[in-house]
């Protein structure tokens, strides 16, 4: 998943906001579940830039006031 612009993530609804910080706390939990087990060592640089996308979609969530 490419990283998330603030810009496009201000045009979603509340509804595909709550999909997509799914997706991404599910695709953080796989990659952190392959990187202690020692599985995925190429994809653990997208661990920071996932933590990212998620602190990203939490704050426009907020400024919405859309609940988690």
């Amino acid at each position: 998943m490419p990283q998330l612009k603030p810009k496009e993530l201000r045009k979603q609804d509340a509804e595909k906001l709550r999909q997509t910080l799914f997706d991404l706390r599910s695709e953080l939990s796989k990659l952190k579940g392959g990187a202690q087990r020692g599985i995925v060592k190429k994809d653990v640089g997208n661990i920071g830039r996932i933590r990212k996308d998620i602190a990203a979609v939490i704050t426009i969530m907020h400024e919405k006031g859309v609940a988690e």
